[in-house]
């Protein structure tokens, strides 16, 4: 069942939870793909200068491009494009903020999820001049696609969009003092002295898409500043310094087609191989897994059941990874508890919980087998987070599935069981404590009756809860829980993991239950922890490394929450019936599986050919 996006705004960061009957045409047809659209076709618009000029071909807007140059994707976009106006709050592909960067509005650097570091893009170079100021050197070639050149101007207009507006990026202007031109082809960022925070004003470059400043300016005064005036533009016409631009779209589809002029061929050494990208928009997961079985569908951004039978029936398929858990992990799904509840209080009942969870089950049967083996700690089990703790400090405090310890663990702390076989601790029975998530998020929910499947062997009653996703969302955010399910801080960026012990850990500003928290749940409250989240951001090397241990440490003993599956930042998968190269692990390129479209991973634009 698809998965609707859900985005929880956090003081801090944004994040995303995404999950995100044709006949193949196969090989190099020259047929595009018979779309099965979410909606009826209505008429396609195109922008001013979407008309194609003679280096365009024949092609018009609308019409059917060659297979054999146009990337075909999928699970980006759900619904008929509403706008492209990155300020609206919710643009249409390729606008959206933190899936589809660099297509169109490019980031200053570029996040690579395999091993965490920024790669040049608008940006050249970054580093601290002071304890307090980034200082960020830009590319001199860099220009929009109107021919008007990318300045320090634009960078410096786009990042004070963000303190004019509550917008996307505002949650950074609670650490940035400034930003400033230093000259034409470099910004000097300032943190505020009595709130600075290293990993996230880095992880802005990253992440905040430029917009043109003679172009948005005019917006601005056209709407006389006012935000709701400003969503309402349109922007059919995206300006952007990235490859590609808006060629057409409808309730069908939307197709950029590439600019021949782009500023980056010096960069990347070579235009990209696509001339066109098409997001056919599909009704559901399964029309969109059929197109894409049937060589439709060149990437697939979706949730696809056991993936690996594709292949098995002889469709040209891959993943990142060619056995399970075949994606790399980016995010932690997991559950938080109520510390204020009688017996989810007591952190040997919260452990007992965790050490009878089946977490190969949740894998196998709520994730295909996409989950791999779990190892509970505050960073993602891969090279780019689990570099930040020792390791070996923190096995002795790791849980894993074990039915006879957990009913060891609750008989020590004398958690005796009653005649109906569940457990009471001084007084207070163990149960029936509901567990939450929203209502047709199918993964989740297949997970959490897991849980409540395995907390009954250990004499713990735990029964399941799925409501309207505002329901949840209420409920998160009020503290109205016994047991609840969320994503804390996902997706790979410079800021984490501290910003998912900070979402999991941090008390500080947290309001009580019964009031609106945005992060920390549960209400968990421990000072050290408090402490260490606030110095990491200025700590490096070993003295960070010595940081994160000890609250990995703090978290695997009080069990404020147990992660239940690793789920990819993105489903990427590939059909190399037209094209192929697509990066794959082990082939030496360091191109991330991030769908060729955001962050480093559009480096697989310049990789794949015919």
């Amino acid at each position: 069942m698809k998965r609707k996006p859900i985005g929880l705004l956090l003081v801090f960061a944004l994040f995303a939870s995404l999950l995100a009957a044709c006949s193949g045409s196969g090989g190099n047809s020259e047929s595009s793909p018979s779309p099965s659209p979410s909606q009826s076709a209505s008429e396609g618009s195109e922008s001013p200068s979407s008309s194609p000029s003679a280096s365009e071909g024949t092609v018009e807007p609308g019409g059917e491009t060659p297979r054999n140059e146009t990337l075909y994707i999928n699970g980006l976009q759900w619904g008929a494009p509403t706008n492209f106006n990155l300020l609206s709050g919710n643009p249409a592909f390729p606008i959206n903020y933190g899936n589809s960067r660099e297509l169109v509005y490019e980031t200053l650097f570029m996040i690579n999820m395999i091993d965490g570091n920024l790669e040049p893009l608008l940006g050249t170079e970054y580093s601290w001049t002071d304890d307090l100021t980034l200082h960020v050197g830009l590319n001199p070639a860099a220009k929009w696609s109107d021919g008007q050149p990318f300045t320090s101007d634009d960078v410096v207009y786009t990042y004070k969009l963000g303190q004019k507006y509550d917008i996307n990026w505002t949650s950074y202007w609670d650490y940035i003092e400034d930003v400033t031109a230093d000259g034409p082809n470099a910004v000097n960022i300032k943190m505020k002295s009595d709130n600075p925070n290293k990993l996230t004003v880095t992880e802005s470059i990253e992440i905040i898409p430029m917009l043109p400043k003679h172009i948005w300016e005019a917006i601005e005064t056209k709407a006389n500043n006012d935000l709701a005036a400003i969503r309402q533009e349109m922007n059919a016409d995206p300006v952007g310094t990235g490859p590609y631009k808006l060629f057409f779209y409808n309730d069908q589809k939307i197709t950029l087609i590439r600019d021949d002029n782009y500023w980056g061929q010096a960069l990347f050494g070579k235009l990209p191989a696509p001339k066109y990208i098409t997001h056919v928009i599909y009704k559901d997961n399964a029309a969109g897994d059929l197109a894409f079985k049937n060589n439709q569908v060149d990437v697939s951004q979706q949730f696809t059941p056991q993936v690996w039978k594709m292949w098995e029936d002889g469709a040209p398929v891959k993943t990142y990874l060619s056995e399970a858990p075949y994606y790399l992990p980016g995010s932690m799904p997991s559950i938080f508890f109520n510390m204020s509840k009688p017996g989810l209080d007591n952190a040997d009942v919260r452990r007992a919980i965790a050490m009878a969870i089946d977490y190969k089950k949740i894998s196998e049967l709520a994730m295909s087998g996409y989950s791999g083996d779990m190892k509970p700690s505050l960073t993602l089990d891969t090279p780019a987070e689990a570099q930040y703790v020792d390791q070996d400090a923190i096995k002795s405090l790791q849980w894993t599935t074990d039915i006879e310890a957990a009913n060891a663990l609750l008989d020590s702390i004398g958690a005796k069981k009653g005649s109906d076989g569940i457990r009471v601790l001084n007084g207070q029975r163990l149960g029936p404590f509901n567990i939450e998530c929203p209502y047709g998020w199918s993964d989740w929910n297949a997970a959490l009756e897991i849980v409540a499947q395995s907390a009954k062997a250990i004499g713990i009653e735990i029964r399941t809860s799925f409501p309207e996703a505002p329901v949840w969302t209420n409920d998160l955010q009020t503290g109205k829980f016994d047991i609840i399910m969320n994503t804390p801080a996902g997706n790979v960026t410079p800021a984490n993991p501290w910003s998912r012990a900070r979402t999991i850990m941090y008390s500080k500003g947290v309001a009580p239950i019964g009031e609106m928290a945005f992060w920390n749940w549960g209400r968990y409250q421990n000072d050290r922890a408090d402490e260490i989240i606030d110095q990491i951001p200025l700590a490096s090397g070993d003295e960070a490394k010595s940081l994160y241990t000890e609250l990995t440490k703090i978290w695997l003993t009080d069990v404020p929450s147990i992660p239940l599956m690793y789920r990819p930042w993105v489903f990427y998968t590939v059909n190399e019936s037209v094209w192929k190269g697509f990066p794959v692990d082990g082939d030496g390129s360091n191109n991330p599986p991030q769908i060729a479209m955001d962050g480093a991973g559009i480096k697989a634009l310049y990789q794949i050919h015919n």
